[in-house]
């Protein structure tokens, strides 16, 4: 079970840049806050946008399970690499869950010494990134007999992989011809809607759902992120268990009970907004989460998504502009012991840090070797690598708490599925209660439309035209360039 230590949150560690602990007592206003959130998200569980914590439980886990088992059955021996195609909460989770679970050297084992298929995600209309992925494809697979292709889009029309699908779609058309090309193709879709299900529909292509309800940022335990992290033997059944112990234990009233209503206070009264308090030094806005694990260092990346597009709002739920959000960062230990803690040691005091410890790495700890001889190493002689990578760990929080740096840390037992489905349940319930804490919508994102209309006029999107007369308007040349 994961555990929060957030000792080093309060001011009796840091001083006046931490909350002092009467604030959070039983109580105090954040516990009846607390209470009174949770009352609420017992109503709206399984409504709207909060469809997603539906997804670790029956019917809707059994439907979706089922229905990647039989998707399963179809690939079973039949490839060797998969490329997934998506962007965002279509990708974020599918990297993070690879990296966490699989070990880092997984495309290059031999194919049947793998769990499954070699996995490229492919998140960037970036032509050099994606055209060196497709010519590996076709140089380990020369006719892309062994090679599918899982492309998710709710709608079928975000450009990035619209460009990406029409571009493998082709790709496979010229080597396995119109009729079997789609044997190649798994796409993850809307299920009765929208251009990429019209167009899955008339061409045969195997589907899973996006389910209603559920938004990209929170869809890594549905079928989205389910499916490729199946197809590489991950065990999504404990993913699915890891995340409704979660999701069980926020629902707690009591806020020293709920790990994510606890983890949503710090951080937002860390963090500062209009109507809670702050560390009487002043807010820390900026969020770092470092995890002392490379296995775990890419669920930071799926993190700054959730938390940055989630809580970054310009209004509250009554109009009014408030400029909410905090700025998610990340890092690794201990690699960013040696690039990022001196800023933020030394620099501005304006960040609470988050590390993510493994208590156990078990079979893949290694031991330090005896008899260099050297007197300056002895110390480090037959101690295991976990042992150092956790003291440094912990030389790294004594060395923030003696600058008042405020930082938590999330305790895993083991890196293993049911621990990483624990965590991102953890972050998506902290999400939801941080979004009513803030009074703002935690679903949506507005300010991501703008980029993507423009794009549309851009590239000559019938409709969009005046998009693009603005944006050549506002970007026109100027004398400003050297």
């Amino acid at each position: 079970m994961l555990k929060i230590d957030f000792a080093n949150c309060l001011s009796d560690r840091v001083g006046e840049h931490g909350l002092d602990p009467a604030s959070i007592a039983p109580g105090s206003g954040a516990a009846a806050a607390c209470a009174e959130i949770t009352a609420d998200l017992a109503k709206t569980k399984g409504t709207g946008w909060e469809r997603w914590r539906l997804l670790p439980y029956a019917p809707l886990r059994t439907e979706h399970t089922k229905a990647i088992r039989e998707a399963l059955l179809r690939c079973e021996g039949r490839f060797d690499t998969c490329i997934v195609l998506g962007i965002g909460g279509s990708a974020l989770g599918n990297i993070a869950l690879q990296a966490a679970l699989n070990p880092p050297t997984w495309n290059l084992l031999e194919n049947d010494q793998r769990g499954g298929p070699r996995l490229f995600v492919v998140d960037n209309v970036d032509p050099a990134h994606l055209g060196a992925i497709l010519r590996f494809a076709q140089d380990t697979d020369p006719g892309l007999t062994r090679t599918l292709f899982n492309v998710i889009s709710k709608s079928g029309e975000t450009a990035e992989t619209a460009a990406q699908f029409m571009t493998i779609r082709k790709l496979l058309i010229e080597n396995l011809g119109e009729r079997d090309h789609a044997e190649h193709i798994i796409a993850i879709t809307d299920p009765a809607a929208g251009t990429m299900r019209s167009i899955c529909n008339k061409h045969g292509y195997t589907t899973l759902p996006v389910p209603d309800g559920v938004g990209g940022r929170f869809s890594v335990l549905s079928p989205v992120g389910l499916f490729s992290a199946a197809l590489c033997g991950i065990d999504i059944e404990a993913l699915l268990d890891g995340a409704a112990e979660m999701s069980d234990r926020c629902d707690a009233t009591d806020l020293h009970q709920n790990p994510a209503a606890m983890l949503a206070t710090l951080l937002v009264h860390l963090g500062g907004s209009p109507s809670h308090p702050k560390p009487a030094a002043g807010p820390k806005p900026n969020h770092v989460l470092m995890p002392y694990s490379n296995a775990l260092y890419l669920l930071a990346d799926w993190f700054r998504q959730l938390w940055a597009e989630s809580l970054g709002k310009r209004v509250n739920t009554k109009g009014d502009e408030i400029f909410a959000g905090y700025t998610p960062i990340k890092a690794l230990g201990t690699t960013d012991q040696h690039s990022q803690v001196q800023l933020y040691r030394e620099g501005p005091n304006d960040k609470v840090i988050g590390f993510l410890e493994v208590e156990d790495f078990g079979k893949d700890d290694l031991q330090i070797p005896t008899g260099l001889g050297v007197d300056a190493l002895t110390y480090l002689e037959g101690k295991q690598f976990s042992t150092l990578l956790n003291a440094e760990k912990s030389a790294t929080e004594y060395a923030l708490i003696e600058s008042k740096r405020p930082n938590f840390t999330i305790k895993f037992p083991r890196i293993d599925a049911r621990s990483v489905g624990e965590f991102i349940a953890l972050w998506q319930m902290a999400t939801a209660y941080a979004g009513r804490m803030l009074d703002i919508d935690a679903y949506d994102q507005p300010a991501v439309e703008t980029g993507k209309v423009a794009t549309f006029g851009l590239m000559g999107r019938n409709g969009y035209e005046e998009w693009r007369t603005r944006v050549s308007d506002t970007l026109r040349e100027t004398d400003h360039t050297i």
